[in-house]
């Protein structure tokens, strides 16, 4: 069976090469600079750039190498190594997998993870780069929660189409920053087959199987949790019960936390798959219940649904505005030509038409383009 591992990037790849008998201080202010930005460096800390270019060699060099120096070099390439059980041999059993590294919008993050790709690349395996949002780092509570809610839905959006593709899901999580390793160890519990590790000073992994986790759905408000997935603030009385742990709250205001958007995400196909939500400034008419019903693929209609809770968020914060909506690049609302009948987007080839009543949005038709424009003109908008 194919896997999908997905890695942790830290900072080891330098930290390992340097020598702790006269090069302390490097070890400082490597420290001192670890959440900084290829631009914050190069402009206040110009003798980082020394220290990251001269251990960027040293790695280099140990990359020709054999086996055991090249695992001592980095956390994780120590990880990929183990996963496939090699000590001499190069990582030709690999080849058939799908690598991605997990790295942080920081300067010496992003160093390393390019060299492991590489170096991963230069030995035949298929390996990626997630690319981080602007700013991803551990410099603050709020950057950080941010980045892990973008990483979570980053994982929504590819762990699952690897999973039906028949792929095993692997978390190697020797790398990386302790705070994040945090969340991608309860992360991985949802999303992973298996989560691996390595005893300290030691080649040998510790799998740790997926847990069988399940989920109290009898707490999560789904219309609700639907509008604070696309980033509405949802009033606290209308989500009294919800446990704090899955809400971030701002005086009598809460939107999801990176909590709540993972038990969502686990979850929200049991939700968004069966009748259509009632949501605000959202109105179905007959023959756009149809198209809904003959939806055959429950993940279509996770989807729409999604969709549609985007497009009621964005009509209640503008109070029915629909300019908003067609300066969305998801939504990307448009009229037909000559008529007062809109149409946006759910994916590449699906829209939905709709007609703007009163400041509600009543739907009309779903389907392919030719689907919807064919059956406006039947209807004679």
């Amino acid at each position: 069976m194919p896997r999908l591992v997905i890695s942790t990037v830290g900072t080891s790849l330098l930290t390992n090469q340097i020598d702790r008998e006269f090069e302390e201080n490097w070890s400082i202010r490597l420290r001192d600079t670890a959440n900084c930005s290829y631009e914050e460096i190069a402009r206040y800390h110009e003798d980082v750039v020394d220290i990251i270019t001269t251990l960027k060699e040293r790695a280099e060099e140990k990359f020709n190498c054999d086996v055991e120096d090249i695992r001592e070099a980095s956390a994780e390439l120590n990880g990929i190594y183990g996963l496939y059980g090699l000590y001499q041999e190069p990582l030709s059993l690999a080849v058939q997998d799908i690598h991605w590294l997990i790295a942080t919008d920081t300067a010496q993050d992003k160093v390393a993870a390019e060299m492991l790709q590489l170096f991963l690349s230069n030995n035949g395996l298929s390996v990626s780069i997630y690319p981080p949002p602007k700013g991803f780092s551990t410099s603050s509570n709020e950057v950080f929660t941010s980045g892990i809610d973008e990483l979570l839905n980053w994982f929504d959006n590819i762990i699952p189409g690897y999973k039906d593709s028949g792929y095993e899901i692997y978390f190697n999580l020797v790398g990386g920053f302790k705070a994040i390793q945090g969340f991608a160890n309860t992360i991985g519990m949802f999303y992973a087959d298996k989560i691996i590790y390595i005893f300290e000073a030691s080649k040998e992994i510790i799998t740790i199987p997926r847990l069988p986790i399940k989920i109290d759905t009898s707490v999560i408000k789904p219309i609700q949790f639907a509008l604070m997935a696309e980033g509405a603030w949802i009033n606290l009385s209308e989500i009294d019960k919800v446990p704090e742990s899955l809400i971030f709250t701002i005086e009598d205001k809460a939107t999801l936390s990176s909590w709540g958007r993972l038990i969502w995400n686990r979850s929200k196909e049991d939700f968004l798959s069966g009748e259509l939500l009632v949501f605000e400034r959202i109105q179905y008419e007959c023959s756009f219940v149809k198209d809904y019903t003959n939806i055959k693929d429950k993940k279509v209609k996770v989807k729409l649904q999604e969709t549609i809770a985007k497009v009621s968020y964005l009509l209640v914060k503008y109070n029915g505005d629909i300019a908003p909506l067609k300066g969305d690049c998801g939504v990307q609302l448009e009229t037909y030509r000559n008529t007062k009948i809109e149409h946006f987007r759910v994916t590449l080839s699906l829209r939905v038409s709709c007609k703007l009543v009163d400041g509600n949005l009543s739907l009309r038709y779903y389907g392919t383009h030719d689907h919807v424009e064919r059956s406006e003109k039947i209807k004679g908008r």
